[in-house]
């Protein structure tokens, strides 16, 4: 039987902070895999780590599913395989996929000569594929519920590409994710507002995945500190690494842009990617309302200099919201212990006018790491009536980093868990949590209260 990887109820969150519609997100990994080739008609490869799909020699990939507790009617079913990370794995074909009838066949006996026939309709196809990446197929004709689903990939190409089987382990096995519901819709948010992310989230690693899979669980506005892919925030990355991992949550995320967004001129993968949840192209800086809070998202690629058009901007916002809490989120920290990166105190302008308008909180990236301080003044001196909280939410899923001399005011800090940071947002205060990665035991959380 398939492995139910992530059950979740993901809830699409408007403008206003109302959410509009829920849907249950549920994954599983294959009860069997395996692929044939025709140079060795009588061999089985079952107990591969690999799952060979190409033209010359002929190889042929097979997957079962067994789906069962899946409530109501498939929205969307998604087929994911990830490619193996060693060379001649990518190709310029991933294959074609079609439905395979026969569902009886056994994972350690199959053969070429005794494969089953693919012979059910094309479900899609793969262009070209790079190692070490997920992709994903649209099956969402085929899997329409509860059930036993059989998949065959076949390839007319001769430079095959080799994908990673269910021996390899939960990270990079095979998924069939399947979403439900969106039937109903819903007047207020069944309790207070949930903010929820991280930066420096998406590469050819399986961080992102293990992080994704953390949001599956937690209703809420996604928002996003920062160098959303690596290296250079290509449409290409996008669509490789992030979409298939933190894109399943894109209707609810609300990004900022980070250096690494910028490595592609003028950000045009984030721009095009995120489109108006990213606020105008180019420009990168917006703001919405959850609740009782008006949230800010700037963007410290671009001049943050005090009469600058984004500062200008920002206090305007500021001076015109009627909440009676704030909280905002950029890349660069302007405060942190990282050793890779130093506090970015261009960005103190933009943490003035937030503290000059009585802001609760501020959220960044940058350093691939969690830090938590106690709140302070721009000037980074401890200030227990007017101060801002502040946290370093970098721990999306891109590799580590360590930390260097500890700042003042630094609470608490970790930098070998991959996580999400929590924000509960209630009417005149805020919770925050860390929400650890599956096998990881650290957390934090607190409650601070809004000024």
């Amino acid at each position: 039987m398939g492995v139910l990887t992530a059950t979740a109820l993901s809830i699409v969150v408007t403008s206003d902070g109302l959410p509009a519609a829920a849907a249950a997100t549920t994954t599983f990994t294959p009860s069997a895999d395996t692929y044939v080739d025709n140079s060795a008609t009588g061999t089985n490869y079952g107990a591969s780590g690999q799952l060979g799909v190409d033209d010359s020699p002929v190889k042929r990939l097979f997957l079962r599913f067994t789906v069962s507790g899946v409530p109501g009617s498939v929205t969307a079913a998604k087929l994911r395989l990830h490619t193996d990370d060693v060379s001649g794995a990518q190709s310029p074909s991933g294959g074609t996929f079609k439905a395979v009838s026969d569902t009886t066949w056994s994972e350690t006996g199959v053969t070429w000569n005794n494969q089953p026939a693919i012979d059910g309709p094309t479900l899609g196809s793969l262009g070209a594929v790079s190692r070490n990446a997920w992709y994903e197929v649209d099956v969402t004709s085929y899997v329409t519920g509860n059930g036993t689903f059989g998949f065959g990939v076949t390839s007319s190409s001769t430079d095959g590409a080799d994908f990673d089987s269910r021996e390899t382990g939960s990270a990079t096995a095979p998924q069939l994710v399947l979403t439900t519901g969106a039937t109903t819709t819903t007047s207020a948010p069944a309790g207070d507002p949930v903010l929820v992310g991280a930066g420096d989230i998406s590469n050819s690693g399986s961080g992102d995945s293990a992080t994704a899979a953390l949001l599956d669980n937690i209703p809420g506005t996604v928002f996003t500190t920062g160098d959303n892919v690596y290296d250079s925030g290509t449409t290409t990355e996008f669509n490789n690494y992030y979409n298939p991992t933190w894109g399943r949550h894109k209707a609810r995320t609300r990004p900022s842009p980070g250096n690494h967004d910028y490595n592609t001129s003028g950000a045009t993968g984030y721009y095009g990617y995120f489109g108006t949840q990213a606020g105008p192209s180019g420009q990168g800086y917006y703001s919405y309302d959850l609740g009782n809070w008006h949230i800010v998202s700037l963007n410290s690629n671009i001049s943050t200099a005090a009469g600058s058009a984004q500062e200008t901007w920002l206090r305007n916002d500021l001076a015109a919201n009627t909440k009676p809490c704030t909280a905002a989120y950029w890349h660069h920290p302007l405060f942190t212990s990282g050793a890779n990166h130093a506090p970015s105190t261009s960005t103190r302008p933009l943490f003035q006018a937030l503290y000059d308008h009585n802001a609760d909180v501020v959220l960044w990236g940058h350093n691939h790491q969690y830090e938590r301080f106690a709140p302070q003044n721009p000037s980074g001196a401890l200030d227990t009536t007017r101060g801002i909280r502040t946290f370093v939410a970098g721990m999306g899923g891109a590799s580590h980093y360590s930390f260097g001399t500890i700042r003042p005011n630094s609470e608490v800090r970790n930098s070998d868990t991959y996580g999400v940071l929590k924000l509960t947002l209630h009417a005149n205060s805020f919770d925050w949590q860390f929400v650890p990665e599956a096998g990881k035991s650290f957390t934090d959380s607190g409650t601070t209260a809004c000024h």
